[in-house]
């Protein structure tokens, strides 16, 4: 049974609407708890009111703290020292039945390149219907092709495969050559939304090429930035990039394994803080 908060219907479409300097309505086909969610149309408007905060975690407990601390969606992976990995099944029922927030797990077969062999993509596959059958709200994943282009067909697959989950596609993105065909070909595959820093370095480093993508991006596509966010820099990550989705391991504050749960969930309560004072001035 989907824990308490969650959504467990499907929607079938995908378009955005509305008219040009309107607020647009965009619902999702995927399942999730943000079917409808209404984005800005213009850089004046007001992002931080319904900023979505996901947070990396690789253990219940880590999760646990991250939903005290005001997260509104977890991506859950193993081994984040190594970049995520799939998370074990057990991992995933637990957390699963747990926590309140959505749960989405990363299917990552193995650490380094993300250009899979047919028997990883096969993995991938399993993977994700495992992660379907347990109730998880959505999945991340990339694949590039050896030019380190985006992997359209196979990514493709994956998504549909997926449905009705909603689909991240992860920061496979950043190693693209051009970002900006980048987001196109994501866009075709049907993913939900984008995680990237705007290349290969922080979200902060990044910020001025993450403005240009999440315009770029418009209504099509949900540009969630992430890579060293945390309570010091998420002011002016929001400002700057005008992003509706945030997204934070927290690895520049804390490293990953660390039992200083009380620390994180402070830093994530002063990042939901910070985001809310960002609204207020707006």
């Amino acid at each position: 049974m989907a824990a308490v908060g969650r959504s467990t219907s499907s929607v079938s479409s995908t378009r955005c609407v509305g008219q040009q300097g309107q607020q647009h309505s965009c619902i999702s086909q995927l399942r999730g708890v943000y079917k409808i969610k209404t984005l800005p149309s213009s850089k004046g408007a007001n992002l931080a009111l319904d900023l979505i905060l996901e947070i990396t975690v690789e253990s219940l407990d880590t999760a646990l703290a991250a939903e005290r601390g005001g997260a509104d969606r977890i991506e859950l992976c193993a081994d984040l020292v190594h970049g995520g990995l799939t998370p074990s099944v057990a991992a995933m029922r637990k957390v699963h039945d747990e926590l309140e927030i959505p749960v989405f797990p990363i299917i990552r077969p193995r650490a380094y390149d993300f250009v899979y062999s047919e028997t990883e993509f096969a993995a991938m596959k399993r993977d994700i219907s495992i992660a379907r059958d347990l109730g998880m709200d959505g999945v991340v994943f990339g694949i590039l092709r050896a030019d380190r282009s985006i992997d359209i067909e196979r990514t493709t697959e994956l998504v549909q495969w997926a449905r009705p989950l909603e689909v991240t596609f992860h920061r496979a993105f950043d190693q693209t050559p051009d970002l900006l065909q980048a987001i196109e070909d994501v866009i075709t595959t049907g993913a939900t939304r984008i995680l990237t820093g705007g290349g290969p370095g922080t979200a902060l480093q990044g910020v001025k090429t993450l403005q240009k993508l999440v315009k770029a991006a418009g209504n099509r596509i949900v540009i969630m930035p992430g890579g060293g966010i945390d309570a010091k820099n998420i002011t002016k990550i929001i400002a700057d990039a005008q992003a509706p989705e945030l997204h934070s391991g927290l690895g520049s504050v804390l490293p990953y394994g660390s039992s200083n749960l009380q620390l994180f969930e402070a830093e994530i309560q002063a990042m939901k803080r910070h985001s809310r004072e960002v609204s207020r001035s707006a």
